[in-house]
């Protein structure tokens, strides 16, 4: 089974228990803390996935760093993943946890990049957009200025892309100018 499949299982269960135990708010906090710390610090995610050193001291690692801030549910579901031999995923089931929670909450990710910083009247647009092609779903917008975009903007919901920056105006341009029409090819 693949690694996806295991871990959209797993979060799914961690999910589910935490609704019953109605800590849902707090092993999602867990979970956000978990994937930014995994984010952040290269080395401990690589120790997670290293097949070479041992599922304690795995275990270990995972409750030093991670043990006095999260929930007692957080950290017994980190020890039976652990004693299954299964945290390399761990990474990949608190992504999971997280998507499967903003969909059963109803938030939508999107990110808009822009090559200046957006003003509160365009952000409010790119949220009306994006509530507009989601069906009222609630909006968590992550905001990248990137220069290179030259003018425009660049917005992703989920696996869609709006691509409406000068830059890809400007290659489509150069593109239709080698397809020019008028030159007979030999």
């Amino acid at each position: 089974m693949s690694d996806e499949r295991v871990a959209s299982r797993y979060a799914k269960s961690l999910l589910e228990l935490s609704q019953e135990q109605g800590s849902l708010e707090k092993v999602y906090a867990d979970m956000l803390s978990f994937t930014k710390t995994l984010n952040e610090n290269r080395d401990l995610s690589l120790v997670l996935r290293n097949p070479i050193i041992k599922h304690d001291k795995k275990l270990s690692i995972i409750t030093a760093v991670f043990g006095a801030n999260m929930t007692e549910l957080t950290m017994a579901f980190f020890k039976i993943v652990t004693r299954k031999n299964r945290e390399a995923i761990l990474e990949s089931v608190a992504r999971e946890f997280v998507n499967q929670y903003n969909l059963i909450s109803g938030i939508q990710k999107a990110a808009v990049t822009t090559a200046v910083p957006l003003t509160p009247d365009l952000r409010a647009t790119f949220q009306q957009m994006v509530v507009e092609r989601t069906g009222g779903m609630k909006v968590e917008l992550k905001e990248v200025v990137d220069p290179a975009v030259i003018g425009g903007y660049l917005l992703r919901i989920g696996d869609q892309q709006v691509d409406n920056t000068v830059k890809t105006k400007v290659q489509r341009l150069k593109n239709n100018f080698k397809e020019n029409p008028y030159i007979t090819k030999l």
